[in-house]
Order: C-alpha cells, then sequence, then structure tokens
C-alpha cells in the first residue's frame, strides 16, 4: 500500500486543487491540508506555491509528482496481482459513468456483477461523459461509461452498445400530434436541454446542426443536469426533451409521458473508456467485459 500522503499529493498536483482533490478522494478539504503540510515537512520544502485563488507545483512538487505517479501505478499493481494470485477476484472497483448509464442501465449490471464475485467492493461516481473522461484519464477512475467518444489522449475508448434517443413530451403538449418529429418541426416548440458537457446534449446539437437546425435557435427553456430532471420538467408540460430510450419507460408506460421517435432516427454509440497505457487488472478487465455484454443485451 502506497503511503496515504502521496496518494494526496498526486490528487491534489493532477487537479491543482485541494478542494476537488478531496472530493475525489471523498476526504475534507482540512485532512487534505494536513497531508500535504506533512509531506511538506517530511522533505523540507514547499511542494506548491499558494497564489491568489490557485495553487501550482513547484519544481520540487514537479519532481515529487513524476515519482508518485510510477510509486502509486506499481503499488495498484502489486496488490492487484497479490490478490489474483489467491485466485479469487476480490478489492476495489472504481467506475465511472454519465448520468444516463448510471441511472437507468448500470444498477442492474452492477448487481449481477457482485452477484458473481461477491468479495469486489464497487464504487460508482455519476457525473457527465466530459467529467468522467477527465477522472479516467487522471487515474483516480478504473473504468469510464460515457456517451460520446473520448476526446483526451492516454485512453482506451471501446463501443460497447447502441442506445436510440427519442422525443418525450406529456400526452396534451401539442407536439404529441405530430405525425413526423423532424428536426424542423421540433424547432418550433419549446425545448427542455440538458447541459453542456452532457454525452445527450452533444449528439442532440450535431443532430439538429446536421438537419439545418442550429442548436441556438431552438427554443430553448432551460439546461438541466440529469435525465430525471428532464423528465421532471417535462412532466409540467413546458415542453419538450430529447433522451435515451431507457429513461423514460416506465412514465411512459404508465401513460405520464408519450414518446415520439425521431425522424430522422437518432442513434447513438456508449463506450467504455479505461487507461491505454496502465497496468489492466483482471478484475477491471474482467468487470469491462460484462458490461459490455450486458449493456449490448438490454440495448436489444
Amino acid at each position: 500500500m502506497a503511503d496515504r500522503r502521496l496518494q494526496v499529493f498526486h490528487a491534489v498536483a493532477k487537479h491543482l486543487s485541494f478542494t476537488r482533490a478531496a472530493d475525489a478522494l471523498f476526504m475534507t478539504q482540512p485532512a487534505v491540508t494536513f497531508q500535504i503540510k506533512q509531506l511538506e515537512e517530511q522533505y523540507s520544502t514547499r511542494l506548491f506555491e499558494r497564489r491568489h485563488g490557485s495553487i501550482a507545483l513547484t519544481p520540487a512538487g514537479e519532481l515529487v509528482l513524476s515519482y508518485a505517479e510510477r510509486i502509486l501505478a506499481l503499488s495498484d499493481e502489486m496488490e492487484t496481482r497479490l490478490s489474483e494470485m489467491t485466485g479469487e477476484m476480490r478489492g476495489p472497483l472504481l467506475v465511472g459513468a454519465s448520468t444516463t448509464i448510471a441511472e437507468f442501465m448500470l444498477p442492474r449490471i452492477l448487481g449481477e456483477f457482485n452477484a458473481l464475485y461477491p468479495r469486489v467492493r464497487a464504487r460508482l461516481i455519476v457525473a457527465n461523459s466530459e467529467s468522467i473522461e477527465g477522472r479516467v484519464a487522471e487515474l483516480t477512475l478504473d473504468v469510464g461509461l460515457i456517451e460520446a467518444p473520448a476526446k483526451l489522449p492516454g485512453l482506451e475508448c471501446q463501443v460497447c452498445c447502441e442506445d436510440e434517443l427519442q422525443v418525450i413530451c406529456v400526452p396534451d403538449y401539442p407536439l404529441a400530434e405530430v405525425e413526423q418529429a423532424t428536426p424542423a418541426v421540433l424547432a418550433e416548440y419549446e425545448y427542455i436541454s440538458r447541459e453542456p458537457g452532457s454525452g445527450t446534449r452533444e449528439i442532440s446539437d450535431a443532430y439538429f446542426r446536421q438537419h439545418g437546425v442550429p442548436p441556438e435557435e431552438l427554443k430553448t427553456q432551460m439546461e438541466l443536469g440529469s435525465p430525471e430532471a428532464l423528465k421532471g420538467v417535462v412532466s409540467t408540460g413546458l415542453g419538450f426533451a430529447i433522451v435515451s430510450r431507457a429513461v423514460a419507460e416506465k412514465e411512459i408506460q404508465l401513460g405520464e409521458l408519450v414518446a415520439l421517435p425521431l425522424d430522422p432516427p437518432l442513434k447513438r454509440k456508449l463506450y467504455l473508456v479505461h487507461p491505454k497505457d496502465r497496468f489492466q487488472s483482471r478484475l477491471s478487465s474482467t468487470f469491462i467485459e460484462f458490461a459490455r455484454s450486458r449493456l449490448r443485451e438490454m440495448s436489444y
């Protein structure tokens, strides 16, 4: 097990923020500050320069970071390989997922995986696709499931399944009566959108743009940070939203919302992303294959 102070230092150095490092490590900010102070006292040098509202690595900090990355990677590899020598799948599994996948697809997958491997301790981090990709690149997550292709260097990105997006609105909203939900038709109605950085937002904007409707010309009423929030606002009759088919299945069955297929159809790929050059444990690779298989089954 690597020195906890080194783990804390690595998180602060990657985020260049005590607050964001504390969030990533599930610690309080004072505890993070204390660990860094101890490390600086141990080496009798400052590792960070404190500036107006920000921090930066000192030359000594840059040197410590280069060694910390190698030490932490070797420590993780050692622990994983030692546990695998027993022949038993166990240990922590840090999974990140975009909100749509985390809320409507992943719970069943994690439950089934835990039933197969009860000594695995999965921890799920939920954020939009952009944030999850960033955390995988920072090596604070083992694997991420996102709604758009990864853009950051050093990541392996694999298609795991296909997902169809559809329009949802309340049954008495005027759009519910149209025969074809084309981009031009949708531009005439009030739109409830996901926030920038969301995979759903990215692909929806590209879809409108591709079919001659600039996203900035849509009658956007709100930008919201989760599918549940979208459904909540749409259910008031304020407008329509574009969501994954999995998001509103229950509400559609109950008659609270109606679904309209987009014309032309809008389908997207969902992606599994993990560090490219880092040692991949048997636990991580087993989960990746399991998740890919189950997501493909669920998409049919």
